[in-house]
């Protein structure tokens, strides 16, 4: 008996919703919802509007169902629509993040640079520091720890330099462990 792997499964309930059979439609929203809406949570920072993104993005997905190409799974073009509506909304609020002169990034990584103890924090202590940090900290610390992304790509996502998402994530890190030792 041939198994079947969860990317083959995908495509065939991608190949339905092409077709307009809910079914397919069903079972994508079912596997995906929950951690799309965390993805989008991370960054916005509010169960409303993560709620509001996570339906927002099915929507868009699954009208546009015919230009998913399989170059990449359906989870990760998903997420990716979930992440670029995610940082519009951040962008609605006006987050700014900070442009730094080209020849100063050595001196703030320096700077900036946290010192990191190996002390064992409660996981939940982490989660809710990083909920207070500022946007732009949040955003940038979320998508390069939490999703992956290098700083080229957040920079893309976030239409800023290179430089200045670096910057964030330096801050981001400084000012989580500043939450954590006070909170």
């Amino acid at each position: 008996m041939e198994s079947v792997t969860i990317h083959e499964q995908h495509a065939d309930l991608v190949q339905k919703c092409r077709e307009g059979d809910s079914f397919g439609f069903k079972k994508l929203y079912e596997y995906y919802s929950v951690a799309m809406y965390n993805t989008s949570l991370r960054i916005v920072n509010s169960a409303v509007e993560a709620e509001d993104v996570l339906q927002e993005a099915f929507i868009d997905a699954f009208r546009n169902i015919d230009s998913f190409e399989n170059r990449s799974s359906f989870g990760a073009w998903l997420k990716q629509i979930v992440i670029n509506k995610s940082i519009n909304i951040l962008k609605k609020r006006r987050v700014e993040l900070v442009e730094i002169e080209p020849g100063g990034m050595e001196e703030t990584m320096v700077a900036d640079a946290p010192e990191e103890d190996n002390n064992h924090l409660k996981v939940q202590q982490i989660k809710d520091a990083i909920k207070k940090l500022p946007d732009g900290y949040r955003a940038t610390l979320s998508l390069y720890l939490l999703e992956g992304y290098d700083h080229e790509e957040i920079a893309q996502i976030l239409g800023v330099a290179e430089s200045t998402t670096r910057t964030q994530y330096i801050r981001a890190k400084k000012k989580l462990l500043e939450i954590i030792k006070t909170g």
